[in-house]
């Protein structure tokens, strides 16, 4: 099996089991993110946080984003120009919310585009060495890829349940690996980048 196939078999073996977890108990996995990583993650005053509004069974992290928030992070949210390209719009309360493409929601094109320090990254798959399976349309990979060609370097940290770890990520020259996976078992760094 090629390391592409071994992929989409992962994604969609590990996206069947986090479809199974009930509504509710997504809920309390997503909260206890926010208990988790609420207070781990090193923001200060005016970091650049981009999160995520959950789609599909993704774990809903805006009560760890809120947290962020409280600390004097600086919110944006993943919004889809076309095919190929995500940017980053700024995410304040009370924002009108217009469909961004991939069946989500986010703020609008008169939100500032911000370029992420520290990036909540949604995921099909991970495994403990910090290397993750995207939902397969590379946005995220690009977007990452953008912000290194500026020179910036954002600290990633990958966001899934513990039913999505799969053993073994077949690792692509392309692939960029997390710097630290936040499930509701807790935060787990995998470099030095951010611990």
């Amino acid at each position: 099996m090629t390391p592409k196939e071994l992929k989409a078999q992962y994604r969609n073996e590990r996206l069947a089991a986090r479809d199974t977890i009930p509504a509710d108990e997504r809920i309390a996995k997503g909260l206890a993110m926010a208990a988790h990583g609420g207070d781990a993650i090193d923001v200060r005053p005016g970091t650049i946080v981009s999160g995520f509004l959950p789609i599909r069974s993704e774990a809903d992290i805006q009560p760890l984003m809120a947290r962020l928030r409280e600390r004097g992070a600086r919110l944006c949210v993943p919004v889809i120009l076309d095919r190929s390209t995500i940017v980053f719009r700024e995410f304040v309360p009370g924002v009108s919310l217009v469909p961004v493409g991939f069946g989500t929601l986010g703020p609008g094109p008169d939100a500032a585009v911000l370029d992420p320090e520290v990036m909540l990254v949604p995921l099909s798959a991970f495994d403990k060495t910090g290397h993750r399976i995207g939902y397969g349309a590379g946005h995220y990979d690009r977007a990452i890829d953008r912000l290194h060609q500026k020179g910036l370097n954002p600290r990633l940290i990958g966001i899934a349940f513990d039913c999505q770890e799969v053993p073994s990520v077949p690792a692509e020259p392309h692939d960029v690996r997390l710097d630290a996976i936040l499930t509701e078992s807790g935060l787990d760094f995998v470099s030095e980048a951010i611990g």
